[in-house]
């Protein structure tokens, strides 16, 4: 095994510094995840992350995949991640934290295809509070998951084992689940980036329910790229997920305005409960914003408060016994006494009060538009303290509540959030933040998220790992490309930035030197199949209009591999830009035109997916 860079502190599981890795042929993927299934069982031996690693055998299964793609044809090729234990991978049994309710699935969870599919590699099935009832990460019988900065302090749950398997570096990202603040609260007490989508959006077929009507599959990642990343190849449309909402429905294009606003809490709800380093560090993350082009703006935001009480004061705790209510009455002693005590309160609530309840909700998330019609987010902190074990023991459901009182509304209102890194505390915790916005703002939430990191530059994970400005890196080595050494590519469609393939520019080294148009002779179809969803660009002289585009910079020596990646009727030829200059450019097959709609009207992609 190539250990020289495997076993020093060299090792980048980011998804671009993997990607080097395996390019300048550092180590093979086989050597990558043996590696790292030989630190994860050394781990796991003092810190319960795993419930379940998978053997050499199973993860041979999965490799062989990979053994005749090219690592430039598959987007997460040879990339190591972890399950949280309620969602299911095929042949592996599920226990969502209780082991007498363990089953073995035949197949894998809709959103865990999607990534197999990609080549991702999956390491193994991560601890959990039991059936994701719980912030804390402490409600297993496999055992409490340390924190991966200091072992003394909680991790955070219920996604537990998933956000410390990415924090030290065990996999490149995991998958968690969120209900309450479970992908967010971990992500903030492990220096991670927590990305909870808008409801339905990864589809939770194959996911053991919570709360069948509020649960979201989250991502934890290193990089916000990564996370972005996974959300382009997993967000699919699945007609089998009743809740499912189509990737399309997604607001792409959206951007927020490089001078924006955001809310964040009057001074009296800023509540950390004598926690005086979160709460300077929230003081901290408002100058951060700032920093880059927000304005604050103070907003009363104590109905959002009283919509998260009534995820476990009212009858949404009734949902829960019907996703496992029926096992823990036939065997009630499997489940640990807190989720006995959470779960026992259902019976005090009847079907009018779900429906008085749900009408105060509605009245809740017409105010929480309110505020997006004033702002652009809402900021505020992951969680207002980070707890001990101890502590916690001491106070577990008391302590469990504080830790969602900034996350327990977010998907009783429908909205999009996303965790990020933004501080240290004197003894070397992490602090997070939060940003929340309208359900499908998820790809605004991100380009803002990368502002906000690129600004921070804070190590990723807890192994002080240095922050890759990858957009910077990317345009400074833009600038010192020699003019024999590049080639320009307009892109108008799924290439976007912002769009499912733009990564097969970015993992190349391209980089974004121009928005701009074709001259007044082009048409552009939307393409039947998908997804990803494609347009074709046609030449038309005489009815032509002028198609937005971007032109993306591209070293010559990954052209060819960009070029052989193009599925028919695409293609690579020139077009002709409006200040007359011709670039390299997609094109389309005049045949496919046939049964595509003409959507020149639009004037570009972007426009026509925002319509």
């Amino acid at each position: 095994m190539s250990t020289s860079v495997l076993d020093s502190n060299e090792l980048d599981l980011s998804f671009a510094g993997l990607k080097a890795h395996y390019q300048a042929g550092d180590f093979t993927p086989r050597e990558c995840i043996y590696f790292l299934h030989q630190q994860s069982l050394a781990l796991n031996q003092d810190n319960p992350i795993y419930i379940q690693l998978l053997s050499l055998d199973t993860l041979d299964s999965y490799l062989s995949y990979l053994d005749d793609k090219d690592p430039n044809e598959l987007p997460l090729y040879g990339v190591p991640f972890a399950i949280k234990d309620n969602i299911d991978l095929a042949r592996i049994a599920t226990t969502a934290g209780c082991a007498e309710y363990a089953y073995t699935p035949e197949d894998s969870a809709f959103v865990v295809q999607q990534l197999i599919k990609a080549g991702a590699i999956p390491m193994g099935k991560t601890n959990l509070d039991q059936f994701a009832t719980g912030l804390v990460g402490t409600r297993s019988p496999w055992g409490a998951v340390k924190n991966s900065f200091n072992p003394d302090y909680i991790s955070g749950g219920s996604s537990a084992g998933s956000a410390v398997a990415v924090a030290l570096g065990l996999v490149s990202f995991a998958l968690g689940t969120d209900t309450a603040g479970s992908g967010r609260v971990p992500a903030a007490l492990n220096n991670l980036v927590g990305l909870k989508t808008s409801r339905g959006i990864f589809s939770n077929q194959g996911v053991v329910p919570a709360c069948k009507s509020l649960d979201c599959v989250t991502v934890f990642a290193l990089h916000h790229h990564d996370a972005k990343q996974v959300l382009s190849l997993a967000a699919v449309a699945d007609p089998k997920d009743a809740f499912s909402r189509s990737f399309q429905a997604l607001h792409r294009a959206k951007r927020y305005p490089e001078q924006f606003r955001f809310a964040v809490p009057l001074q009296k709800q800023r509540l950390f409960f004598d926690d005086a380093e979160y709460a300077a560090g929230f003081e901290q993350a408002i100058e951060q914003l700032q920093a880059i082009g927000g304005s604050p703006v103070e907003i009363d935001i104590q109905p959002l408060l009283d919509a998260a009480l009534l995820l476990y004061q009212g009858p949404w705790v009734a949902e829960r016994v019907a996703a496992v209510g029926d096992f823990i009455q036939a065997q009630p002693d499997a489940a640990l006494p807190v989720i006995q005590t959470i779960i026992g309160q259902a019976p005090a609530f009847s079907a009018v009060d779900f429906f008085n309840a749900e009408y105060q909700m509605q009245g809740y998330r017409q105010y929480a538009q309110a505020i997006f019609n004033q702002v652009d987010v809402l900021l505020t902190p992951t969680l207002p303290k980070h707890y001990t074990i101890a502590e916690l023991d001491a106070e577990p459901i008391l302590y469990n509540s504080h830790n969602g009182l900034y996350t327990n509304f977010v998907n009783l209102l429908d909205l999009a959030a996303i965790a990020l890194p933004s501080g240290f505390t004197a003894d070397g915790l992490p602090f997070g933040i939060s940003l929340s916005a309208p359900a499908l703002d998820d790809f605004a939430l991100l380009a803002l998220a990368e502002r906000f990191c690129d600004a921070n530059a804070l190590p990723m994970g807890a192994l002080a790992r240095p922050y890759p400005k990858q957009s910077t890196a990317i345009a400074k080595a833009c600038e010192m490309i020699n003019s024999d050494d590049f080639i320009d590519v307009a892109v108008c469609g799924a290439h976007l930035s912002g769009f499912p393939l733009n990564h097969q520019l970015t993992d190349r080294g391209a980089c974004l030197i121009a928005s701009t148009k074709t001259s007044e002779a082009y048409k552009l179809y939307a393409l039947a199949g998908g997804p990803p969803y494609r347009p074709g660009l046609i030449r038309d002289a005489h009815n032509g209009v002028q198609i937005e585009v971007e032109v993306w910079r591209m070293p010559s020596a990954q052209f060819g591999s960009f070029v052989a990646g193009i599925p028919a009727p695409l293609g690579i030829g020139k077009v002709e830009l409006s200040d007359q200059q011709w670039v390299c450019s997609f094109i389309c097959e005049p045949y496919a035109i046939e049964t595509a709609e003409d959507i020149s009207e639009y004037g570009g992609w972007r426009s026509y997916q925002q319509s």
